[in-house]
């Protein structure tokens, strides 16, 4: 089939990947160059990286809303667009403009988080599973007819970034076997329900700071939430510390915030209910590293009594 593929992030390079050799893709849509890194320079998508590697056409509009980015588009004659974490939104206009319309894979067996961090907001729940939902796009926002659902465990130490890569790896071939269906006309498309759907709101940088006084078991799933973006934090003497890896920890309840025990093992810190063992951080401008290596020059920072903000 003739293919438009809209896509952004890795997790969308996977699934250009599997489509590359298999149809014709006629062009790939991808947000703009962004600045990034320390030094702010504008950086291309991994969409964009791969698609210039196969000399795909490629276009990065700011916005599918004006006239003249609809005509473009629609004169690609594409028979199906295909989008994956795309991050603009497509008018009625757009949806229409494919043969078969478009068609959308997204992380999570829907109608469960629709909306825009379906991964992340999973783990921060302690969901026990997940999946890829390719679903027929309409006017609303992850409301579509479902084509096809595979599912996957959330393993109790799973991370966004885990996660991520086992979703990309299930929602290929997923992708090419609807899109196969979807040719030879026996693709089954299922309405949701729509009084079962939770919405997954964007992650905003201001919910990675850590409030003590949550319960361990909260502040667990959140730090897994967050990596690796956009890390949860805490602060201590006016410095941010970034916490990579932490487990709920079997010691008593201790003071909110405060380091209850600093060894080898990691910082026992008291929290709401429970305590948490932290085993890995990052101090401002420096790399992750285990708790007990850092121990070895900043054990009065981290010494038991010292506390965390609230």
């Amino acid at each position: 089939m003739r293919i438009i593929f809209a896509g952004t992030p890795d997790f969308a390079a996977t699934h250009l990947q599997a489509l590359i050799g298999q149809h014709d893709i006629v062009a790939v849509y991808t947000q703009p160059d962004r600045p990034a890194g320390r030094g702010k320079k504008l950086t291309a998508s991994p969409v964009k990286v791969l698609a210039q590697q196969h000399n795909l056409n490629i276009y990065q509009p700011q916005s599918l809303k004006e006239p003249e980015q609809q005509a473009l588009l629609a004169d690609l004659q594409a028979d199906i667009m295909v989008v994956v974490a795309y991050g603009l939104i497509l008018p009625q206009v757009v949806l229409d403009a494919p043969r078969l319309g478009c068609i959308n894979v997204h992380g999570s067996i829907l109608p469960r988080w629709r909306g825009a961090a379906p991964i992340q907001r999973a783990v921060e729940a302690g969901d026990n599973e997940t999946g890829i939902t390719i679903m027929q796009m309409d006017a609303g926002l992850d409301t579509g007819a479902m084509l096809s659902i595979t599912r996957c465990a959330i393993d109790a130490d799973e991370t966004s970034a885990s996660l991520y890569s086992k979703l990309a790896l299930l929602g290929a071939p997923a992708l090419l076997g609807t899109l196969e269906k979807i040719a030879s006309g026996n693709a089954i498309a299922i309405a949701q329900d729509n009084d079962q759907s939770t919405y997954a709101t964007k992650i905003e940088k201001t919910e990675a700071l850590i409030d003590w006084s949550d319960t361990a078991e909260i502040i667990e799933r959140r730090i897994r939430a967050f990596i690796p973006f956009p890390t949860a934090y805490t602060q201590i003497e006016g410095q941010r510390i970034k916490i990579w890896g932490a487990q709920i920890s079997s010691a008593p309840s201790g003071e909110v915030g405060k380091i209850l025990t600093a060894d080898n093992n990691g910082l026992v810190i008291g929290c709401g209910q429970g305590c948490l063992l932290v085993t890995d951080i990052q101090l401002a401008g420096k790399s992750r590293m285990p708790v007990a290596e850092i121990l070895r020059s900043r054990a009065e920072m981290f010494a038991p009594g010292a506390g965390f903000d609230k």
